[in-house]
């Protein structure tokens, strides 16, 4: 005789046309799901005679010991490589989950709509370490969904009071004025900021912040037509660059919102015949492993992905054990090396 099939709630989700993690939300009363949703999720439960099985739920919510990294892809192409300044990070934070016991799932933020169903429900995770954002004014809403569901969750970015005790972030204001003070007490006086500032871009915000405060200190107001906008990507960077060279408007040199843009910077006004620092002296910031290595070596804002590592993992692990945190600034580090040159006669 045919072993009769146990209806599920894969068999659920397949009838009402929504995700697992939806009928597990709906069958639970979650006021993430919205009416219509939650009804058809109903009625078809009811149709197959279905129950939730208590025992299994209880089962879900036991520790995985396990921690889901989830990337966003700052580049849409398939073919385009990774944040480099993620992967520096990578190696920090899968180094203090192992020393603290846990396994590290590693994905993409975009392989789903609901990051709390596929890793936390599912239990394949116990909590979530978020890197990258994209716009943030859009990002924000995915995070308010993570609160509202009481997900558990940390990530590397803005420190936002609207989602208190999940960031761990550079203190990006201090790290870029220690790296325009520095432009600046050699003798640079007409510096291009190149970097999105707008709200969606609150790092590159708060850099351009630090920058402005620099020039404060040294009685300057910066020159608004040397800010230039730019993704971080070399395209971007680039034609940034180089619509700065083809304005016209007088500078010495390039302050980036990251080193990304700063190796594209220098590559481009090499392309351009001019001498990097002799006629325009750059500055990055990320360090990132090869910042040292270009030609002329980069002077950059260090960021601690060590004890970065550390503290999102740290404090995830606290979020998982039902302990209060509290955001927290990581304190960077200027690296000074060729690309800023030595102080300019009678500075």
């Amino acid at each position: 005789m045919k072993k009769r099939h146990k209806t599920t709630s894969m068999d659920i989700a397949h009838f009402a046309g929504v995700s697992q993690s939806t009928v597990s939300r709906a069958l639970s009363g979650s006021e993430l799901v919205n009416a219509e949703t939650r009804e058809r999720v109903l009625a078809v439960a009811q149709q197959f005679n279905y129950r939730v099985d208590r025992s299994a739920a209880s089962l879900r919510k036991q520790s995985s010991r396990t921690l889901a990294l989830l990337l966003f892809e700052d580049r849409m192409g398939a073919d385009e490589p990774i944040n480099p300044f993620f992967l520096n990070l990578l190696g920090s934070i899968t180094r203090a989950a192992s020393e603290a016991g846990y396994d590290l799932l590693l994905s993409f933020q975009d392989a789903s709509t609901d990051w709390q169903g596929d890793y936390e429900m599912a239990n394949r995770a116990d909590g979530l370490i978020l890197l990258g954002y994209g716009d943030y004014l859009s990002y924000s809403r995915r995070l308010e969904q993570l609160d509202a569901s009481d997900a558990h969750y940390i990530i590397w970015g803005p420190v936002d009071e609207s989602h208190a005790g999940h960031s761990i972030g550079c203190d990006n204001v201090q790290g870029a004025r220690e790296a325009a003070r520095h432009l600046l007490s050699l003798g640079r006086r007409e510096i291009a900021f190149v970097g999105n500032i707008g709200e969606g871009c609150p790092e590159f915000r708060l850099r351009h912040e630090g920058y402005v405060k620099a020039h404060a200190e040294f009685g300057l107001v910066p020159d608004r037509r040397l800010q230039y906008d730019a993704l971080n990507e070399d395209a971007s960077a680039v034609a940034a660059v180089t619509r700065l060279l083809e304005s016209g408007i007088s500078f010495d040199a390039i302050m980036t919102a990251s080193d990304l843009m700063a190796m594209a910077a220098i590559n481009c006004l090499k392309t351009a015949g001019y001498r990097v620092p002799e006629d325009y002296a750059v500055v990055g910031f990320d360090d990132l492993p090869t910042s040292a290595y270009l030609d002329p070596p980069l002077t950059t804002v260090h960021q601690d992905t060590r004890l970065a590592g550390e503290q999102l993992v740290d404090k995830l692990i606290k979020i998982v054990n039902g302990e209060q945190v509290e955001s927290a600034l990581i304190a960077p580090s200027l690296k000074i090396r060729a690309s800023c040159g030595a102080s300019l006669a009678g500075s």
